[in-house]
């Protein structure tokens, strides 16, 4: 998906030329498992190539594992607050596929794209996290995984259950099921209904593209089974008959390949992106969950500075000795909510950009996912139906004239 982008910010020019256009491009290639057992995990080779003058050169080359990509995602999740932060690809639920070959591409080509999404981000290209994740040594990165603060010094297992904690909480402020502190905002309300709208959509598409790919690959084996019987069967013929037999076998095996490796194409191209594009609206809906949180802060703190303000003025009133300390807290608390203010401010800010933002490369993404399976539609059906028709005048020479 950022093919295209990429190929433009890796222009001719010296990485130090003055001239050059500021670039950050990342490769995440080469991917290794290592360990055994539960130990086992797959490495990635992530190569960068800048001209920012606060990296450490033009290249580096470092090794990470999910667990650091992860890492990063929850370190900018905590710190961008009001951002769409990339969704990273999730683990395999089954244990039997985590080493296979299609899963390992796959999580290697998500992985690809969530960090190509960060480092073409006006903002989160300069995540000091960012850079740590793009040139600090093994070690570094071990320490600060299992070192951080807070959430990031939990449990993976915790980790996921705040998660999905986080999830759950989710829809009920898409659905409006939230009912204490909300905010009304015709504007905000629309952005709701369109992202969980969106969600929903995303996901049906999803599932069928799911059952596209499963249904190339059993007519694939079908035609693969069915091509070697029709060889066995003209085999035992010695005449015409059993000639066109062996070729019927042949050609049917030569689609079988054929129709597995656009499979394979689907899978990649089409089903993944819209995978893809379901993480990235939930989590839009991990901020909106932020943006609610925000505004119930904001709501909380103004309340209780006006239950102070009056208790202040009684206070005042009565001249009591307790004035000042009175003065003191009410200061703080005036200070807290105009913080939380502009801290809302801010998320609401960001998101009515980051929407527009995220709606025009949905438009581009999407637009080349569904360009790729037409043409990989008509190009399967193309090479079937020249195949078949190869076939039409050896089968006719051994048929009745009609």
């Amino acid at each position: 998906m950022l093919a295209t982008q990429r190929s433009i910010s890796g222009s001719s020019q010296s990485p130090r030329s003055p001239s050059s256009q500021p670039f950050l491009s990342v490769s995440v290639t080469d991917p290794v498992k290592l360990g055994n057992g539960v130990q086992a995990y797959i490495s990635y080779r992530v190569i960068t190539k800048t001209n920012f003058p606060e990296y450490q050169g033009p290249e580096k080359i470092v090794i990470r594992r999910y667990s650091d990509f992860v890492w990063l995602r929850d370190r900018l999740f905590e710190k961008y607050k009001g951002i769409f932060i990339p969704p990273i690809p999730e683990k395999s639920a089954v244990e039997k596929f985590r080493f296979s070959a299609e899963f390992i591409e796959m999580r290697r080509q998500a992985l690809d794209v969530f960090v190509n999404r960060i480092a073409s981000h006006h903002e989160l290209q300069q995540s000091e996290d960012l850079k740590t994740f793009l040139q600090a040594d093994e070690e570094t990165m071990e320490r600060l995984r299992f070192h951080e603060t807070g959430i990031f010094k939990k449990k993976p297992s915790d980790l996921m259950q705040i998660f999905k904690d986080v999830q759950s909480k989710v829809s009920d402020v898409v659905l409006g099921k939230e009912k204490p502190v909300e905010e009304s905002n015709p504007e905000y309300e629309k952005l709701k209904h369109y992202i969980f709208e969106l969600e929903n959509h995303l996901a049906e598409a999803q599932k069928h593209a799911y059952r596209l790919v499963k249904r190339h690959r059993e007519l694939g084996q079908s035609l693969s089974d069915f091509g070697k019987a029709a060889k066995l069967l003209g085999a035992s013929e010695g005449n015409a008959l059993g000639k066109a037999f062996s070729e019927l076998g042949a050609k049917s095996e030569a689609l079988s390949f054929k129709l597995q490796k656009e499979a394979h194409q689907l899978l990649m191209n089409f089903e993944e992106p819209l995978k893809d594009y379901v993480r990235a609206v939930q989590s839009i809906k991990a901020t909106i969950a932020e943006r609610a949180n925000a505004f119930r802060q904001q709501c909380e703190l103004a309340e209780t500075m006006k239950l102070k303000e009056i208790n202040l003025d009684k206070l005042m009133l009565t001249r009591s000795d307790k004035v000042a300390e009175a003065e003191h807290e009410y200061k703080e608390l005036k200070a807290d909510s105009e913080e939380a203010t502009r801290r809302f401010e801010t998320i609401v800010r960001l998101m009515n950009e980051e929407i527009v933002r995220f709606q025009e490369q949905k438009t581009i993404d999407m637009g080349v996912a569904f360009h790729e399976f037409a043409k990989g539609q008509a190009r399967l059906a193309n090479s079937i139906a020249d195949a078949w028709r190869s076939l039409l005048p050896k089968l006719e020479s051994c048929s009745p004239a009609q």
